[in-house]
């Protein structure tokens, strides 16, 4: 079964929503084109692996300046108090809440590994924005949050 049959954007934006909003007070907005928000060399990224009856990985990239206004959000503190160690826990645990509210749409068993996060280390341009994935953009002024779902249901 392909992945569009189980997600579609709504239910990724439904997700994003609900971490945002209610645990940060944060709104973002949806891009038409995720293109329009292409990785970028310092983006920081957090993911999350999935492995059972689906397969595949959920990424979060955001821009460094969204990254920062979020952890400030989540510690609340001041962004000038921010680190980059600050920031990368904060990436793990968007990508955990985020994933974990997706997975509840797949098929079971689904099994989600820990958390991993880091620096986008180069500029990748449009080459990432065509990937197999289903990928949606949200936009506040803070910057760009690209979220993006890739895999499929194991063969059984």
């Amino acid at each position: 079964m392909s992945m569009t049959h189980l997600l579609d954007e709504k239910s990724i934006i439904k997700a994003s929503s609900q971490f945002w909003e209610q645990m940060l007070s944060m709104q973002l907005e949806q891009l038409d084109t995720p293109c329009k928000c292409c990785i970028a060399n310092g983006d920081v990224v957090g993911s999350v692996a999935l492995n059972g009856a689906w397969i595949g990985v959920i990424e979060i990239i955001m821009s460094a300046g969204l990254a920062t206004a979020a952890t400030a959000a989540m510690l609340m503190q001041p962004a000038s108090a921010v680190t980059e160690a600050d920031t990368l826990d904060a990436a793990k645990e968007i990508a955990n809440m985020i994933a974990g509210t997706i997975k509840s749409a797949l098929p079971r068993p689904c099994n989600m590994t820990v958390p991993l996060s880091g620096i986008h280390p180069q500029a990748n341009g449009s080459s990432d924005c065509c990937a197999d994935s289903l990928q949606v953009a949200l936009t506040h002024e803070s910057g760009c949050l690209l979220i993006r779902v890739s895999g499929s249901s194991a063969a059984l």
